[in-house]
């Protein structure tokens, strides 16, 4: 397909949930910019002169928007409208109390522990010490109502009271540089705390929606609740074959090789269907032995670059025998 070199949205061509984004984070970088540069410019604008000296002879380019907008009457022309500080706080307000709970809204996606029963449901806000726990939805209610009354507040204080010029040159506000910094703070800290729900999972991130985690995979976390099951049809006087044939289609999928996050290395592109296919179903759980009769467990190792052996153990967590490595060949 010979698209032209400025055609930029080539790279997410079919890909609506890609554009969407992008033009998204393209939006936000806009508002950055015109914020940022909007404190720069008042840091370096002289209004003393407004007849010989007007902004647009200082090179100022946000200012003037600004102004036409009616945001003036401050230390130079500048005053900050109600909406500006107060539509974020009363946004994320309306999420939680709203939207979340179900209130007038549909909710949030809920799940269990293992992905098996997730469906979108109202959620109850949790306000207790419970809530702190990633994995429980209604700290998702309660942190936005919180978050949302606070940052109401904190907007009729910026509203209500000025702060001083001194703390403005103290903060060093009116540099770029303290503007850029604190930025790319406030961008380290969003990044910081999505890394860690993603890797070991929230209940922002269920495992229907987003898969397994490399945390769960490396931890055998849903082998370890196959086996669980698995010993407790066991116990209940059921062959192997029937305790087997009574986990879920989806706990057991979770579980396949093909799903493991890290599967392709740290480079993979495109989804797990073009390498692997689509799969169609679950045909059985293979029985292991070794020559003395032992019936093995596959335990898989950490797969950080898929290079990692399959090892088979026994019930007592002996390793029996190893398979090494290979690069799959699926097309």
């Amino acid at each position: 397909m010979g698209l032209p070199w400025y055609r930029v949205h080539t790279v997410v061509l079919n890909d609506p949930g890609r554009l969407l984004s992008v033009h998204i984070m393209h939006t936000a970088l806009v508002a950055g910019w015109a914020g940022s540069m909007a404190l720069y410019e008042l840091a370096v604008f002289d209004p003393s002169d407004p007849v010989l000296d007007p902004m647009w002879r200082q090179g100022m380019f946000v200012i003037p928007f600004m102004t036409r907008l009616g945001i003036t009457n401050s230390w130079g022309g500048w005053n900050i409208s109600g909406g500006t500080v107060t539509n974020p706080g009363v946004a994320c307000f309306g999420f939680g109390a709203f939207h979340v709970t179900g209130l007038y809204g549909p909710g949030i996606w809920v799940s269990d522990p293992y992905g098996l029963t997730g469906k979108v449901q109202a959620v109850n806000p949790a306000w207790g010490v419970d809530g702190f726990d990633p994995f429980v939805p209604g700290g998702i209610a309660s942190h936005h109502i919180a978050a949302g009354t606070l940052g109401i507040l904190a907007g009729l204080f910026h509203l209500s009271v000025r702060p001083p010029q001194r703390l403005y040159k103290g903060l060093r506000m009116g540099n770029i540089e303290t503007v850029l910094s604190s930025s790319i703070a406030a961008v380290f800290f969003a990044a910081f705390v999505v890394a860690g729900t993603m890797w070991y999972g929230s209940a922002t991130t269920p495992i229907e929606l987003f898969g397994p985690t490399r945390y769960q995979w490396d931890q055998g976390y849903f082998q370890q609740e196959i086996y669980r099951r698995v010993s407790a049809g066991l116990a209940e006087n059921l062959s192997l074959s029937e305790a087997w044939s009574q986990i879920p289609e989806k706990l057991a999928f979770y579980d396949y090789i093909g799903n493991n996050p890290a599967k392709g290395g740290l480079f993979r592109a495109g989804s797990m269907d073009n390498g692997d296919g689509i799969a169609v179903g679950w045909l059985g759980h293979p029985v292991l032995r070794d020559k003395e009769g032992r019936e093995l467990f596959v335990r898989r190792m950490p797969t950080f670059f898929e290079t990692f052996p399959v090892v088979l153990v026994d019930e007592d967590g002996i390793v029996r025998a190893d398979v090494p490595f290979r690069r799959a060949e699926s097309k």
